[in-house]
């Protein structure tokens, strides 16, 4: 089953685990257009029951080398702002997906592409795949947001190496900087993404959406605000547990 979009497709094939598919060939190169499906498709797979867990994948032979520089380049300022806008937006729309995520990461992860992918909870990477924080070799500069997770990533001195360079680095060495979690033959990168995901599946969804929100805003807010989050999600948990008790002792 397939809910499509014209570049960004979702499909449930194992049960509980569904797939956001980037497909605009040769390179999955993203424009405004595909930032907004995107952002969309991670809408939807939050509201769907029958999703659980999510697989973000490019395809078999490229993952996304990132924005569509020619495109780009025609664009007036104004235009411009609103690409950072919807970048910004798409992938905080996939990292805020309060379900289990996995990037299944194939041919070339470059620029906003390694954003695409910091967006999930766990990367598995082809041994063949290559990786770069590229944009400074176009004069351009990372998405803030993608910046920030790829510093809380790897570290700042190895996040500043990366982005000033902007040179290509292969799986191997992704592995070694926790950039992603696996690396796998190439051929096996979708089912290995789909055994992360499936390991979720029969989980308590509400308790992963909540330790996954927790998680999360150990970086995204100040420590006041993070703390009143927490324990407010906290009462919700221990109530719906107290409720559920309830009702099994009748």
């Amino acid at each position: 089953m397939a809910a499509m979009s014209e570049f960004v497709s979702i499909h449930v094939g194992a049960p509980g685990v569904g797939t956001l598919v980037l497909s605009r060939p040769p390179t999955n190169a993203m424009t405004r257009q595909v930032y907004r499906e995107i952002g969309q498709a991670a809408a939807e797979v939050c509201r769907r029951d029958d999703i659980v867990a999510v697989i973000v994948f490019g395809g078999h032979d490229i993952f996304s080398a990132g924005d569509d520089l020619p495109q780009l380049r025609t664009l007036a300022v104004s235009e411009a702002e609103t690409w950072a806008r919807v970048r910004h937006d798409a992938l905080d729309a996939v990292a805020a997906i309060p379900k289990p995520t996995v990037a299944a990461v194939t041919g070339y992860a470059l620029g906003a592409g390694v954003g695409l992918a910091l967006a999930t909870d766990w990367r598995v990477s082809g041994d063949n795949v290559r990786f770069g924080a590229t944009e400074i070799l176009a004069g351009l500069v990372p998405d803030g947001v993608g910046i920030a997770r790829l510093t809380r990533t790897v570290g700042v001195s190895r996040a500043k190496e990366l982005v000033y360079s902007g040179r290509f680095f292969d799986a191997e060495e992704a592995l070694a900087l926790g950039l992603i979690d696996e690396m796998v033959a190439p051929d096996d990168v979708y089912d290995a993404a789909a055994t992360w995901a499936g390991r979720f599946v029969d989980g308590p969804q509400h308790l992963l959406a909540a330790a996954k929100a927790g998680i999360d805003e150990v970086f995204d807010l100040a420590p006041a605000q993070r703390a009143a989050a927490q324990r407010h999600r906290f009462v919700e948990v221990f109530a719906r547990a107290t409720k559920l008790a309830q009702r099994d002792e009748y």
